[in-house]
């Protein structure tokens, strides 16, 4: 991929939207595919009571629109303004109760998983029907869209083209708790090829380090992957 590709994937631009600032993609094909849409606002006309705590809009009872569903309330349960990152607003907006509890977990993903999965991690990556693994370099492109994997070989899976994740484990650690994922097994629709295509990520075990390492990206991968399937179903 060019350097100047690249940089049109990345390309954002600033726009204003009925709910707010937004930094978008320069081009729509190039979003994110954790993104959301902006939702329609329940027209005033239908909306004579908020539709949370049924208080009668009036003069001194303004109504309110949530930007993550759009729907009205009255200043007591829609007053939080708070970070949507997958509508790529700028600043914090008003978002009622429910919403805002959503938005605030997946602020975790955007200020912690995020950053691992930019970073990368290295795996022994099996592909389709390769007799031997390949150590490769796992990582998510700039603009989210792809999931990079670097060595010998390169490879570019378009994460919108994933159909399903299942994370890899191993035993219990001593003392009880969860198990310890080891790997990731996905499967995707290839550009041109019938069916689909299975690859497969282990986790190394050399260095501690780089163990470490492999074990959070799958973590943050793992989270990723449920805000996707989140995403396709909204």
């Amino acid at each position: 991929m060019s350097s100047e590709v690249a940089a049109r994937r990345d390309a954002k631009k600033l726009v204003r939207s009925p709910s707010g600032l937004r930094m978008v993609p320069e081009h729509r094909a190039f979003g994110s595919p954790f993104g959301l849409e902006e939702p329609q606002w329940v027209p005033d006309k239908e909306c004579p009571r908020c539709m949370q705590c049924d208080a009668k809009f009036d003069f001194l009872t303004r109504k309110h629109h949530c930007r993550r569903c759009g729907k009205c309330f009255c200043d007591k349960c829609c007053g939080q303004k708070v970070p949507l990152r997958r509508m790529c607003f700028v600043d914090p907006v008003r978002q009622c109760a429910e919403c805002a509890l959503v938005s605030h977990r997946e602020a975790e993903f955007y200020d912690k998983q995020l950053k691992v999965l930019l970073s990368g991690a290295t795996f022994l990556v099996t592909l389709g029907d390769a007799e031997k693994p390949e150590a490769m370099v796992c990582r998510l492109s700039n603009n989210q869209r792809f999931l990079l994997l670097e060595g010998d070989s390169r490879y570019e899976i378009e994460i919108a083209r994933i159909s399903t994740v299942q994370i890899l484990t191993e035993g219990f650690p001593p003392g009880g708790g969860s198990a310890r994922a080891t790997g990731m097994s996905l499967q995707y629709a290839a550009p041109g090829a019938e069916g689909m295509t299975q690859l497969r990520l282990t986790a190394g075990e050399d260095a501690n380090a780089s163990r470490r390492q492999s074990t959070a990206w799958l973590a943050a991968m793992h989270k990723a992957t449920k805000l996707l399937y989140e995403s396709r179903d909204q």
